[in-house]
């Protein structure tokens, strides 16, 4: 009986010519330091001592457990472009030069005029007009605008001071939480944004990405505390932001408000509630108690807008 992987032929006075064990047709005279069978340059991996056949490459990384992050999430050796931040600033990109060429402004894209007799708004841009927060509106059934509202703009300023903001933000903060919890996080914060105003502003148009935007806040600065580093740098820009949104007339402060609260509290779900709940190092169950928390903190959203729609609805005999 011959081992496998070397050949020969028995009895013609050559010693036995070592051939690869994954391809028995080629000789060969390189071999697998970790196990030591001969292998050809094709099933051959460079390593820090010598070289590792594929099988022990496969098995090594098998032994490996994945790095997670903070978040749980999996962290990989080359840092991980920021997709979703990217696509987040296409789509406001997008929305808002429809509605430019909508409303054939680029300035005044939201332009528009409110009938005094019947109280309606009419846009210049269809798009914006469909999509703009007005508490009224969505209290007679208009939830798009909740949303809707978080990818438009009054104006290129307007945009270009918020996409820069989410340019400098959202990078660093998909990064330490991962693209889906990131996207989960800058959705309940959109919403929070939109929920505050429909809680605590009257009539009136609002739009803009800026309550998200103040939702990545909040989330940075839970991430600094559960990293044991200081927040304040964060939460200096916070406050000078909510100074100027105090100051400046036609800002909606509690737009900004609600989107901050409630990306924190989507965030310290993520990261402190599996530790809370007594997950330990079982990081399935962290994982599943950190997105059950990112749900609650939505369905407590999803009821203040509930409420405040119930209200208005009285309001309007409907």
């Amino acid at each position: 009986m011959t081992n496998p992987g070397w050949g020969g032929v028995p009895g013609d006075g050559t010693p036995p010519q070592p051939r690869c064990v994954r391809h028995p047709d080629r000789p060969t005279g390189l071999s697998c330091t970790r196990c030591g069978r001969p292998a050809c340059p094709d099933c051959l991996r460079e390593a820090s001592v010598g070289y590792h056949c594929v099988d022990c490459v496969a098995a090594a990384q098998r032994d490996v457990r994945p790095v997670r992050g903070v978040a749980g999430n999996a962290v990989t050796a080359t840092r991980p472009k920021p997709i979703a931040t990217y696509a987040l600033m296409g789509i406001n990109i997008l929305v808002y030069l429809v509605t430019a060429l909508q409303a054939k402004s680029v300035m005044d894209n939201g332009a528009g005029f409110v009938n005094s007799f019947t109280g309606a708004a009419t846009f210049n841009s269809p798009l914006f007009g469909w999509w703009v927060l007005s508490p009224y509106d969505v209290a007679q059934g208009d939830w798009i605008r909740l949303v809707g509202s978080g990818f438009l703009h009054f104006g290129l300023i307007h945009l270009a001071v918020n996409m820069f903001a989410l340019y400098i933000l959202g990078r660093d903060t998909e990064l330490i939480l991962g693209r889906a919890r990131y996207l989960a996080v800058y959705a309940i914060s959109l919403l929070g944004g939109s929920a505050s105003v429909m809680a605590f502003e009257g009539g009136g148009f609002t739009a803009g990405a800026s309550g998200a935007i103040f939702g990545i806040m909040g989330a940075q600065a839970v991430i600094l505390l559960k990293l044991r580093r200081s927040p304040a740098p964060i939460i200096g820009v916070i406050a000078i932001n909510v100074i100027i949104s105090v100051s400046l007339p036609g800002i909606s402060f509690w737009g900004h408000f609600g989107g901050l609260v409630a990306g924190a509290a989507a965030t310290a779900a993520l990261l402190y509630a599996p530790q809370w709940l007594g997950a330990g190092q079982d990081r399935e169950k962290a994982v599943r108690i950190g997105w059950i928390g990112l749900a609650a903190v939505t369905l407590v959203t999803l009821g203040v807008v509930g409420m405040r729609v119930v209200q208005l609805r009285s309001e309007l005999g409907l």
